[in-house]
């Protein structure tokens, strides 16, 4: 190669001798006869931007590290084949692992940037772009263009699977299932929350939010989740499986939608979001209503996907306080919160273990609200946690006393859902706007109507509750004295309640309306048969009363002690009081001190080591042998 380099040189010097230079070069620059021929190309606007995003996508492309791109290609071939076992680990692994390690404080790459990984593939890229904005949400703050951005890849995931020509050929593992529908719920939350919060928006938010249009609507978000359930026909599968059915009967009733994984998982944990969705408008009971056909109990399916089981208990015993069941919500969360006591463990390294732990948490302080108004001994190791964490609100709840007001109201805003109003602010209509907009005039008292701020949806339900709650504010009083008489003058029980028989006679029938309540009996048929709002009318006192002759009679029914509860509970801490102390090595006499320090290793239980005129005795754990 050199030698014939060296002689294709050689033969351009020879050229360069016997060419004329001056016919070569001609007079190009000396005339300007083709000036008005000869111009310069001219480069469109949206071509010049569409070279620089070019430019601006290679550079970012570059700067990806090489383990993210054989990640993202390792994942991509994954849902390509299918494969759930590597999809699954990807999912709960791989994203986490390099989310920690690169991306913990900024975004991760653009579908665009890493669409050359992948081949440009529609469906991974709709799915990529859904974890992006999730990474978005939970770790950093989406601007505008994200949450509108973040409701247009949800449109196109979701008409995807709804309005392909037949089931999609797409298999997905049932946690990544549970967290599309639960992150698409979540980011319509945070969504109508910005939303109504007007004065802070700038003057491009407000235009956007104006042309807006149906962004994040909650028409579409309930569309989005009935639409699924009604493609997979969910309801008849369980009832279906509830009746023994055959698989094939099975298979023709749900259609061959039906029939695939994927949707019949999607449609199930619709059920649970529009339970979520329900709460947060505000509708208790139809929230409730929409989970006739799941039963609550630890073999249905939405247990395999353990946020999903704990999101459906908390909504579910949120529900039953709202519509004064506190009974039913007592049990709600007895169970779910004694779940967590027992896969505490197992759940430690999820990466949904905080926010486990903090729905938890809430949970607690709903349980110490229920019990205050509603005491029950369904569980006193619950009870006890939940006295523990709250011990200050619980004795003001319970006591009835002035502040009770202040401990519910604090316990209720740290443990309530976060509430969103379904329709915007008229970011339409200019003036009504600005009535939102413009602060009220302390000085004008005709401003205070129109410039008031709206009320929140959480005060709201806040003021609903608390209306009940001070109805029911001498309840603990009056159950006091009760408790000291087996009958008690009328008269006498209005002197010490410092008011007449009238309002006395009133108050006792509020405590006789609050002893009362509609709940699923265990043991009955409503826990099988009925829905979540079936039930029986129960007692839910231990005091009783009647009013005959200005005389009141008080019965008082006593509970006997679970003593078996109470055993076996206390049987398994002293073991494992005794299987600590068994690790534990016994104390050295002061003694034995020095001669212990020289010993390399502590002797066999078995042998006996003299020294200072007594023998040292076996360890604990240890088999004596005879002498």
């Amino acid at each position: 190669m050199s030698q014939q380099r060296m002689q294709l040189w050689a033969a351009e010097a020879d050229i360069d001798e016997d060419v004329d230079l001056n016919l070569a070069i001609g007079s190009y620059g000396q005339t300007d006869r083709y000036d008005d021929v000869i111009q310069q190309p001219q480069i469109d606007e949206a071509t010049l931007l569409a070279m620089q995003q070019h430019m601006v996508q290679q550079n970012a492309f570059a700067q990806i590290p090489d383990p993210v791109k054989a990640f993202i290609v390792h994942f991509h071939q994954a849902v390509l084949d299918n494969n759930l076992a590597e999809i699954t680990v990807a999912y709960e692994s791989g994203w986490n692992k390099y989310t920690e390690k690169f991306y913990a404080k900024t975004e991760w790459p653009e579908a665009e940037v890493i669409a050359p990984l992948v081949n440009d593939d529609p469906i991974f890229l709709i799915l990529y772009r859904e974890l992006y904005y999730r990474h978005v949400y939970s770790r950093l703050q989406p601007d505008i263009d994200d949450r509108f951005h973040s409701y247009e890849n949800s449109c196109e995931l979701f008409n995807y699977l709804l309005n392909s020509d037949g089931p999609v050929q797409l298999e997905l593992p049932e946690q990544w299932l549970w967290d599309i529908i639960d992150e698409f719920i979540y980011q319509y939350q945070v969504f109508c929350t910005w939303r109504s919060k007007v004065r802070s928006k700038t003057d491009d938010e407000l235009g956007m939010l104006a042309e807006g249009g149906p962004v994040w609507s909650s028409y579409s978000v309930l569309n989005v989740l009935y639409s699924l359930m009604q493609k997979s026909k969910i309801n008849d599968y369980i009832i279906a499986q509830r009746q023994g059915k055959s698989p094939e009967e099975i298979a023709e009733i749900v259609g061959e939608y039906g029939q695939r994984p994927l949707y019949r998982q999607l449609g199930y944990f619709s059920i649970i979001g529009l339970l979520r969705v329900h709460v947060l408008l505000g509708d208790f009971t139809l929230a409730l209503k929409v989970m006739d056909s799941i039963e609550l109990n630890q073999k249905s399916p939405f247990t395999r996907v353990t946020a999903c089981h704990v999101t459906t208990y908390y909504y579910v015993g949120f529900c039953y306080i709202m519509i004064r069941r506190y009974p039913d919500a007592i049990r709600t969360f007895v169970t779910i919160l004694n779940f967590i006591m027992r896969m505490k463990q197992y759940h430690t390294r999820s990466y949904q273990y905080d926010q486990i732990s903090k729905t938890a948490d809430r949970m607690y302080a709903l349980f110490a609200m229920c019990h205050a108004l509603s005491p029950s001994r369904l569980d006193d190791n619950i009870a006890n946690i939940a006295k523990e964490r709250f011990s200050e609100q619980y004795a003001k709840m319970s006591r009835g006393s002035q502040d009770a007001g202040a401990a519910f109201e604090e316990l209720f805003l740290y443990a309530c859902p976060k509430f969103i109003n379904a329709n915007p602010p008229p970011y339409d209509d200019p003036a009504a706007l600005q009535n939102l907009v413009t602060p009220p005039d302390p000085a004008d008292p005709t401003s205070g109507a129109e410039g008031a701020p709206q009320l929140d949806a959480t005060h709201r339900h806040l003021s609903l509750f608390l209306s009940d709650v001070a109805a029911q504010s001498q309840v603990p009083t009056l159950r006091s004295f009760l408790k000291l008489y087996t009958s008690l003058g009328a008269k006498k029980l209005a002197n010490f309640l410092d008011a007449d028989e009238e309002e006395m006679v009133q108050e006792m029938m509020v405590v006789k309306q609050a002893s009362r309540s509609i709940s699923r009996v265990p043991g009955s048929e409503h826990l099988t048969a009925g829905g979540l709002l079936d039930g029986e009318t129960i007692t839910t006192s231990d005091l009783n009363f009647v009013i005959a002759e200005n005389m009141v009679h008080i019965t008082e029914s006593t509970v006997g002690r679970r003593y078996a509860g109470w055993f076996i509970k206390n049987t398994e801490r002293t073991q494992k009081i005794l299987d600590d102390l068994k690790v534990l090595p016994l104390p050295a006499s002061r003694s034995h001190q020095g001669q212990q320090q020289r010993l390399p290793q502590a002797p066999d239980s078995s042998q006996h080591v003299k020294g200072g005129g007594s023998e040292r005795k076996v360890a604990w754990g240890g088999v004596k042998t005879a002498a």
